[in-house]
C-alpha cells in the first residue's frame, strides 16, 4: 500500500517511521528539510508539495498543528484536492476541531474520497512505541479502512461516532488534561507551603482518590525532577481547551469549569509565550507561590 504523511512535527514523525517499511511511504512537511532528513534515515520519498506527496497514494495521513491547516492544504495547484485520486482514504491525525473536519470530509466525499478524523493521544513516546490511542470519527466502512493502518502506531483505535466525533473527544480529553495540570500545580504549591514534602503528598495522592495522570506521571517524571521536558506546546493546549468549550456551548452544556481552564491557560500563554510548554504553568504557579516543588 502506498502512504503519503503530511506533517513531520514532534509526534507525527515517529509516527510516520512506524509506517516506514511497510510499503512505498512519501512525506512531505512545511520545512523540507525535515521532510528530506526524514526520508534519508527511514528510506522513504520526500515530496515538495502536498499535491507531489499524495499522487498515486492510496492513503493519506495529515498531523498538524490545527484543522485550519490541513484545510488550508486542499486548494491551489500543488494542493491536496489537485493529487488526491477518487478511492483513496484521507485521515487525519491532527487533534483538530469537528467543524471543520465535517467540511473537509463534505469536500473530499464529493469527489469520492474517504475522510477519518483520528487524533491521537499517548504523546511522542506513545507514537515511537506504537502504543497510541487513537479516536476515530467516520462511517463504519471507512473505519474498517483505516484501521489496519492505524494498527502501524496505534494500541487502541476506537471508532467512537461519526466524522467529527473523534475531534470532540480529543478536545475534550486535553481539556480535563489542562484542569489536572492546573489543579495539581495548585495544590502541590500549598502542600509545599503547608509543610507536606512534595513527594510524600504525591505518594498519599497517589495511593487516594485524587489520584490522575498528571501526578502519577507527569509531575513525578518532569517536575520532581525538575527536569521540565520540552514535549508539547502550551499552545496547542490552549487550542484544544478552545475547542472543547465551543464543543460544550454549540452542544447546550454549560461549562463553568472548563471555560476557566481555558481562560487561565490562555493567561499563561499570553505571559509565558508561544514556545511554553504544557507543563510550564505549574512553574508559573510555584513562582507566584513562592515555592518549589521538588522531590
Amino acid at each position: 500500500m502506498h502512504v503519503a504523511f503530511l506533517g513531520l512535527g514532534a509526534i507525527g514523525a515517529p509516527m510516520a517511521a512506524r509506517l516506514a517499511g511497510r510499503g512505498p511511504l512519501t512525506v512531505w512537511n512545511r520545512t523540507g528539510a525535515r521532510a528530506s532528513a526524514f526520508a534519508e534515515r527511514h528510506a522513504a520519498s520526500a515530496a515538495a508539495t502536498p499535491r507531489e506527496a499524495v499522487r498515486g497514494a492510496e492513503v493519506v495521513l495529515t498531523c498538524l498543528s490545527t484543522s485550519a491547516d490541513v484545510e488550508g492544504l486542499l486548494d491551489g495547484p500543488e494542493g491536496l484536492l489537485a493529487g488526491l485520486r477518487a478511492g483513496s482514504l484521507l485521515l487525519d491525525c491532527t487533534s483538530g476541531d469537528p467543524a471543520t473536519s465535517r467540511r473537509i470530509a463534505a469536500r473530499l466525499g464529493a469527489r469520492g474520497i474517504a475522510f477519518a478524523d483520528a487524533p491521537v493521544s499517548g504523546g511522542t513516546n506513545g507514537a515511537e512505541a506504537g502504543t497510541l490511542t487513537v479516536m476515530v470519527g467516520a462511517d463504519a466502512a471507512t473505519f474498517a479502512r483505516a484501521r489496519p493502518v492505524l494498527e502501524a502506531f496505534g494500541r487502541r483505535i476506537e471508532h467512537v461516532g461519526p466524522v467529527g466525533a473523534g475531534d470532540a473527544l480529543k478536545a475534550v480529553n486535553n481539556a480535563l488534561l489542562a484542569a489536572n495540570i492546573l489543579a495539581v500545580g495548585e495544590g502541590l504549591a500549598a502542600l509545599v507551603k503547608a509543610g507536606v514534602a512534595p513527594r510524600t503528598a504525591l505518594d498519599v495522592l497517589n495511593a487516594s482518590s485524587g489520584r490522575s495522570f498528571v501526578s502519577e506521571v507527569l509531575v513525578p517524571e518532569r517536575v520532581l525532577t525538575g527536569a521540565w521536558p520540552r514535549t508539547f506546546r502550551l499552545a496547542l493546549l490552549a487550542k484544544d481547551a478552545g475547542i472543547a468549550t465551543a464543543l460544550l456551548a454549540d452542544t447546550g452544556v454549560a461549562a463553568p469549569v472548563l471555560e476557566r481552564v481555558h481562560a487561565t491557560l490562555a493567561e499563561a500563554l499570553a505571559e509565558l509565550g508561544a514556545s511554553a510548554d504544557y507543563l510550564d504553568p505549574i512553574r508559573r504557579t510555584e513562582q507566584q507561590a513562592g515555592v518549589e516543588i521538588r522531590g
